[in-house]
């Protein structure tokens, strides 16, 4: 029978779910940056060679992430647009919550959730499976793959640009709140998921890059 989960009793049997898969797992969430502790989770199921997919939807990765997820050979990332689901699946059971991989959801915020055992919930559990993999066709595959470190060339300027993310970072403000700086200047004409750069943004160094979902470079500062 489904069970009630309260914030702290979602993130404990989240932890326990990825802990206990043999088989696969599932996750999806539409902020892809995952706590320290889910992290040496998943890395043990890598290790394992179990396979897991991870779906979400906000456009840009963290740098960290992008890092991180290049190690995990078993971890297959798909971006699937205007997602807003938050489910988590094993081979066993199910968690349908509020509840964001997001490590800020599960400190500060009051989430609410549903567990489901494949066993006692059989028909509940196949219908969220069946939705999960919906999402998982729908979505764009995204291989995060290791690339080859090169030296920069002398007269380049990639190296030195960087995400929206890492800009706002320095900026001692949100990406939100920079976007939106962006917009308001001319060198965005959009907050919304792809290309919006203008000509006044390409002509101060900004670039669009179409990986991990589409994202903006900018000149360090």
């Amino acid at each position: 029978m489904a069970k009630f989960l309260n914030t702290s009793a979602t993130t404990y049997l989240l932890e326990e779910l990825i802990k206990n898969s043999e088989e696969k797992l599932i996750l999806i969430s539409p902020y892809l940056k995952i706590n320290n502790k889910i992290k040496e989770l998943l890395e043990d199921k890598n290790r394992m060679k179990i396979d897991i997919r991870i779906v979400f939807g906000k456009s840009e990765l963290q740098p960290s992430e992008i890092s991180w997820l290049e190690k995990m050979d078993f971890i297959r990332t798909s971006f699937c647009k205007d997602l807003h689901a938050k489910c988590y699946l094993s081979e066993k059971e199910a968690i349908i919550t509020s509840l964001n991989l997001y490590e800020f959801s599960q400190i500060n915020n009051n989430e609410m959730g549903v567990q489901m055992d494949r066993n006692e919930d059989e028909t509940l559990y196949i219908d969220t499976l069946k939705e999960a993999q919906r999402l998982i066709r729908i979505s764009e595959e995204i291989n995060i793959a290791i690339k080859e470190k090169k030296i920069p060339n002398k007269n380049s300027t990639d190296h030195k640009k960087i995400p929206t993310s890492k800009l706002a970072q320095k900026m001692k403000k949100t990406t939100d709140e920079l976007l939106m700086m962006l917009l308001k200047k001319g060198y965005i004409s959009s907050v919304e998921k792809g290309n919006f750069l203008t000509k006044l943004g390409i002509s101060a160094g900004g670039e669009f890059k179409k990986n991990y979902g589409g994202y903006y470079l900018w000149p360090d500062i």
